[in-house]
């Protein structure tokens, strides 16, 4: 017999499949004997109260074996002999349309940029170690995409518009911890992702696809109103009769370049092919002692305790007629430099598995719209927001002393227009410089900040402390751009064959939702080579 029981349980009672098995055994009378097998279906915390309790769905085998796999697996077949896509990037959009297609018997040649998820490693590291960034190979760009290297948070709202089951179920195939599909806010960590990713590359090799790295598009080639393929330029050989240089793929094209690649925005613009400017949110990463979190969160001095996790936290408020808000919150995280060229200083959060670094940090950031900053860059176009984006980085750039330490600021004293004489110690290891971002950063930002950190540290007292510190700047949250697409059919509104994909073309917000879009455009690109 299976049953299905709800619970609601001191943190040490769900510590463990076993501790589970015990509770159940003494409250429903159970014996080990019966009981073969718990799985654990849905986990969720409750810290609203000084008493924490855990939230559980749990699947009881009485007297039988589990039957099922704990997740759904998907058949991916040889397609060496099936019609060919391009898809061009290889994060979470690009990587899930490829496999996408695989199923659909489409061959995929993905295009990527950046090195792969293992080589990208020694990349990152040179940007602390030397303050050199790699503009093909760093953060954002590389295998895996912008997510590989920020905690590998696959909490998503976008439920609706695909089966996030079957994407938390994919990354499972692929070497993915099964609790993924019980938590309520599921992480894969930072130093476990790259091991899932190169699963996936070699499930898209395996089958009969390509993935050429260090390969960046140039130039879609389009014949009247169709894209019927794509140039690139290749730093490494792309078969094994050919060099480097350029050369051309056939096919439709699925466009997933991620959220950064604003030569690619660029082009498009020159090229005529329809874009806009999207709204941003920017602020900045703040970090405070994972510790002080822990005791807020879980309302109690001595912190987390033996059972519970790294606190998280989630904060929003309007000011002003915009949203302020937190933003990627990495428990027991490090902040890193998340630049992708020169006179740029830009960071972001990540998290390992296990969550146990000495801080937590989180982007705080406030809504911003192409009104907003026309008198900062001068211009009103498609590329107004990303030319912010770039003002704003520069602007950091100059403010921690030209190289890849960041400006920074104690919490209180940017509250209280105080420059901080001193700065805490810190996860990001290029460096902090002092620095008054009250003064520079653009005044609709600092005032809303202000008033949105007077407002949680209302609401969760000990929140708005000088032992937490402002790490400028936060601008990578979203696209800049929006590749208008037609909403039916997901193919460009003007060119047929072209499929804009993911986070950077404005249709995603976070590694699932990017998954599920990508997914979406392999559908879609083919029903439209069966019509």
């Amino acid at each position: 017999m299976i049953v299905e029981q709800q619970l609601r349980i001191l943190p040490h009672e769900a510590a463990s499949e076993q501790d589970i098995k015990k509770y159940l055994q003494k409250e429903k009378g159970w014996t080990p004997q019966e009981m073969r097998h718990v799985r654990v279906l849905k986990r969720s915390i409750d810290a609203r109260q000084r008493t924490i309790y855990v939230n559980l769905t749990v699947r009881v085998y009485l007297n039988e074996e589990p039957s099922d796999d704990a997740f759904q697996h998907t058949d991916y077949p040889c397609v060496d002999d099936g019609p060919q896509a391009i898809v061009v990037g290889a994060g979470p959009g690009g990587l899930f349309a490829a496999l996408r297609l695989i199923e659909h018997g489409i061959r995929p040649i993905v295009i990527e940029r950046g090195k792969d998820v293992h080589e990208r490693r020694k990349d990152i590291a040179r940007i602390s170690r030397e303050h050199e960034v790699n503009p093909e190979s760093n953060y954002s760009f590389g295998e895996g995409g912008a997510g590989a290297f920020s905690d590998g948070k696959l909490y998503t709202r976008s439920k609706k518009r695909g089966s996030v089951e079957k994407v938390l179920s994919v990354f499972c195939q692929h070497g993915a911890s099964t609790s993924i599909l019980s938590d309520a806010h599921p992480h894969i960590g930072t130093d476990r992702l790259p091991g899932v990713i190169e699963q996936m590359r070699q499930t898209i090799l395996r089958c009969g696809g390509e993935v050429h790295f260090g390969t960046k598009m140039t130039e879609l080639l389009v014949e009247g109103d169709r894209v019927v393929g794509c140039k690139v330029e290749s730093s490494t050989p792309l078969s094994i009769n050919e060099g480097q240089g350029s050369a051309t793929f056939s096919g439709p094209v699925i466009l997933a370049t991620g959220h950064s690649a604003r030569d690619v925005y660029r082009y498009l613009h020159r090229a005529g092919i329809e874009i806009e400017a999207k709204p941003l949110a920017v602020g900045v990463r703040l970090e405070h002692p994972a510790q002080l979190i822990d005791c807020i969160q879980y309302h109690n001095k001595e912190g987390k305790g033996q059972y519970l996790p790294t606190a998280e936290y989630s904060f929003v408020t309007q000011v002003e007629g915009r949203g302020a808000y937190s933003f990627c919150m990495c428990p027991g995280g490090t902040v890193v430099p998340a630049a992708t060229g020169p006179e740029q200083v830009v960071v972001n959060g990540m998290s390992n598995a296990l969550r146990n670094s000495p801080w937590s940090n989180s982007g705080m950031v406030v809504e911003t719209r192409v009104e907003d900053v026309l008198s900062l860059v001068g211009d009103n176009s498609a590329l107004t927001m990303m030319k912010f984006q770039e003002w704003f980085e520069r602007q950091s750039w100059q403010q921690g002393g030209r190289r890849q330490t960041a400006p920074a600021q104690r919490m209180a004293d940017f509250v209280n227009n105080r420059l901080s004489a001193d700065l805490p110690r810190s996860s990001y290891t290029p460096g902090l410089v002092s620095s008054p971002l009250h003064f520079w950063m653009p005044d609709f930002i600092t005032s809303r900040l202000q008033r949105a950190f007077k407002s949680f540290g209302h609401n969760s007292r000990g929140f708005l402390t000088n032992e937490a510190v402002m790490i400028g700047v936060e601008t990578r949250t979203s696209s800049p751009v929006r590749i208008l697409r037609d909403r039916d059919t997901l193919q460009h509104v003007r060119l047929q064959g072209l499929f804009p994909c993911g986070e950077g073309a404005g249709y995603a917000g976070g590694i699932v939702s990017a998954a599920i879009d990508g997914e979406r455009c392999a559908d879609m690109l083919a029903e439209s080579m069966n019509n």
